[in-house]
Parts: structure tokens; sequence; C-alpha cells
């Protein structure tokens, strides 16, 4: 996001997976109907050796995870976090992660934010060793946050709006290549709107079409819709709390094309953030509160691998998961956390501040 004065700019810059989804699916630590026990899923910190805040993540499976944030840092491991290899791009010190999409052990896109050039788009197909700079923003006046792949060809970035609308990037060979699309379909933004790269979740994809933006920071929070790949847009009204710079949706989650959370609140940690959480089940057409909310501030949010039902979110605070598809949380960890990933596997990451990563286990 765009930071609102200086305070904001500084901010801004600022077991296996079969089992860990059959933990979370149902309560734990408590007898279910049927008489069993469950039991809680745990993070377990991994040793990376840097002290960069992590802010873009993306879990490839169990054993492999990518990571990217402040100090240009990029690292991965393919051993489960066992080990992990810095393999930042080389003169990147001075630029801000906050987001990395990554297909395989070895190809991965990984997005810089910024105002004007230094908002920045990488990729690599070689595991890190090399990488190309494939987009510099060359307008002042936009600010990208976030970007997501449909597949390993065809993907999006956004940002912050330009002339009164939020800018939508696309490339259709891996990241190579970019354009900025026509922004005819796209609804006006309302003043002071933006998206937040608090998580690499401002924008995030469901199938081969389907994609969803997330915003704060004005009067209300939305969440945009496109079911043609950015070219046309609708709005609808998040019900997370919005009406200042610092309060909005900070991070969406989709397990299908119609099942979605969205989580957020405000990020000032002497601010409370109720109805940090909400829930749609038609596409983002329309959204309800939690029952049962997280009780602070949420920044990252995911769905468990084949589960209907379950999902985690977290924030600085702490983790909280959901049974119930995101209509109520219970806290299970309080560790500060800023950004969530599931693979197909079961295998779930979380990342965040002083080089923090876990894996569920």
């Amino acid at each position: 996001m765009r930071a609102m004065g200086k305070t904001r700019r500084l901010w801004a810059l600022g077991m296996c997976g079969a089992a860990v989804t059959a933990a979370l699916a149902a309560p734990s630590a408590q007898a279910t109907p049927e008489g069993h026990e469950r039991h809680e899923p745990e993070w377990a910190l991994t040793a990376t050796g840097t002290e960069a805040r992590f802010r873009g993540l993306d879990a490839v499976g169990h054993t492999t995870a990518w990571v990217a944030g402040s100090g240009g840092t990029v690292l991965r491991t393919t051993d489960g976090g066992r080990h992990w290899r810095d393999v930042s791009p080389e003169g990147a010190a001075g630029l801000e992660f906050r987001d990395i999409e990554a297909f395989d052990r070895r190809h991965a896109v990984a997005l810089a934010i910024g105002e004007g050039e230094a908002s920045r788009v990488f990729r690599t197909g070689d595991g890190g060793r090399t990488w190309t700079e494939s987009f510099r923003n060359p307008d002042e006046r936009a600010f990208y946050d976030c970007l997501t792949f449909f597949d390993s060809r065809h993907g999006l970035a956004m940002s912050d709006p330009v002339d009164g609308k939020f800018r939508i990037l696309s490339t259709s060979d891996g990241g190579r290549n970019w354009r900025v699309l026509p922004d005819a379909g796209m609804p006006a933004a309302q003043p002071g709107e933006a998206g937040f790269a608090a998580s690499g979740q401002c924008l995030v994809s469901s199938g081969t079409k389907d994609v969803w933006l997330a915003t704060g920071g004005a009067a209300a929070a939305r969440v945009l819709h496109s079911g043609d790949r950015g070219l046309t847009w609708t709005e609808a009204g998040s019900r997370i709390p919005a009406g200042d710079p610092a309060r909005g949706v900070f991070g969406v989650a989709f397990r299908d094309r119609t099942h979605g959370i969205a989580v957020g609140g405000d990020y000032r940690a002497d601010q409370a953030s109720p109805d940090a959480a909400s829930v749609t089940g038609d596409g983002g057409r329309s959204w309800r509160s939690a029952a049962a909310p997280p009780p602070a501030y949420r920044s990252g949010v995911a769905w468990l691998p084949h589960s209907r039902r379950s999902a985690l979110a977290v924030g600085p605070t702490g983790t909280d998961v959901t049974r119930d598809g995101g209509r109520t949380w219970r806290t299970v960890d309080t560790g500060s956390y800023d950004t969530v990933d599931c693979a197909a596997d079961g295998g779930c990451w979380a990342a965040g501040e002083k080089g923090r990563v876990a894996r569920l286990r």
C-alpha cells in the first residue's frame, strides 16, 4: 500500500500433510460427538539464519517452500526447513520483497514493492541461483502490492490506484513479460483506497480465471472480483471495519471459486480489531461477518488442503483455526507471523518478523 505520510510509508516497507489436515478438521484436545479426542496443531520453528521479515511465502509442499522479505532477502528450503538456502537476487539488498509465487523447487516469481522503480518483478528457473528482472515499474504514481498466478504461465500483479483505478499487470509466459491491462472494466477507487502489502494475499486466484483483490484505507474495505483474469471486475463490501488508513482487508483466501475468507482489521498494536474476519459462499458477491472472529488483527489466511471447513489465520499476536468454514475462530498459538500458506500435499508454512519461518506439525 502506498504510504499515507511518513509513518505509513515506513510500515509498508517495514507431521505428514494428511495428518495435519485430519487434525485440523475436527475440534482439538476436546471430545468430539463420537468421543474421539483431537489435538491442536503446532508450529515448528525452523532456523533461517536471518533477521529479515518475511511477508512473502509460497508453500510448494511439505518439504519445499520459498520466503521473500526485507533487505531483498529470498530463501528456499527443499528438506522441510532443516536447511534454508539464501537465494536472494544479486544487487537486491535495497528492495522490499512482499510476495513470491513458486511453481516448484526451481521456478519462482518474486515481487518487490514501492513507489516507481522500487516496484519490480524477478523470476528464476534454476532454484534461485540466478534471477532475471522482468519488470521495473516506470510510473511514479504506481505502487505494486501483490501478485498471483492461475497456472505456471498466466499471472497478475496489482498496483494501488492510478488515475482513480487499481492498476493490473498481466503475464502469459510465466512472468517473463508483463503488460498493463486496460482499466475500463475496473470500478472506481474510493478516496484513500489501496491494497496492503502485508502478506502477499491482497491479490489471490482460484482456478483458471477467477481472481480477488482486497482493499483498505478508505470508508469501506472492499473485495473486488474478476472472472476473466482481470479484464472486468465487480465489487462488494467485506464487512471488515475500515474508515482509517490502517484498517481494512489484509488477506483473502478461496478454496474454490465460491467459498472465501477475508481477514484484516487495524494493524496498529494499540488499536482493537473487532470483526477481523468475514466469509463468502457466492464468490465474493456478498460477505458476512464471522460469528466469533479472531481476537485481533490478522494479515494472512489459508485453507487447509482437502478440507471444506478448516482454515488458519495468522497475525503478529497469534494463529487462529476455524473448523466451520470461517464462521468461528479459536486461537491455537501466540507466536508472531505475517503470512501463511498450505500446499496440496498438506504441508503448511507460516512466516514473519525476525526471520521466523515455521512448518505445521
